[in-house]
């Protein structure tokens, strides 16, 4: 059974188009999933990334035009430029912690939290979106104020793990072969990997 470990940013608008599609892949080819959030702008620091409103204009420009397709493609509403971004990617990330160490539906956090920021304009760092988040994927909304400190451990130790994997960006799917996808538009890629296509 292959695992995954699918590391990713409630900031990042490229998750937010991922939605619930990598559980989704895992589950049709058997795969295990661990959802690892971590610290983008951490991850850029380290890895020689450089964050958005730092890159050339062309890039910022090619950056819209891109998400503008990868979400017609997918279907799914996007602000590229919302409301409350950048804001504090880390409450958010402890309760995505917290509530797969209590076991639910994390596929359905991960893209309601998301899709709370590049869709619905909400500041996923308030309290009160968190916990609108949680209850709508099933979840108990005290879930965000529960293990705290080893939810904040675990999001660190996360961009630790994930710079020693080869992590670079958001999403990235590291498989136990060896193998890795950056980005939303590799799923393909990755499901292809899956079935022993490539």
């Amino acid at each position: 059974m292959a695992h995954i470990d699918y590391y990713f940013a409630t900031l990042s608008p490229f998750t937010y188009l991922c939605g619930t599609r990598p559980a989704e892949i895992a589950a049709r080819h058997g795969a295990t999933l661990t959802y690892k959030p971590l610290d983008i702008m951490q991850l850029f620091a380290r890895t020689g990334g450089v964050p958005p409103k730092d890159r050339h204009p062309n890039r910022q420009t090619y950056r819209l035009q891109e998400l503008r397709r990868r979400a017609a493609l997918a279907e799914m509403p996007i602000q590229q430029k919302p409301a409350h971004w950048p804001t504090n990617g880390a409450p958010a990330s402890y309760a995505i912690i917290a509530a797969q160490a209590a076991g639910g539906d994390v596929a359905a956090l991960v893209a309601g939290v998301t899709r709370a920021c590049w869709a619905e304009e909400k500041n996923i760092a308030e309290d009160d979106i968190i916990r609108e988040c949680l209850t709508q994927a099933g979840f108990d909304a005290d879930l965000a104020d529960k293990r705290m400190m080893s939810s904040a451990e675990t999001y660190a130790a996360n961009l630790e793990d994930g710079i020693n994997a080869g992590v670079f960006g958001a999403p990235f799917f590291v498989v136990d072969s060896g193998e890795m996808f950056w980005g939303e538009d590799r799923l393909a890629d990755l499901e292809a990997h899956l079935s022993g296509q490539i």
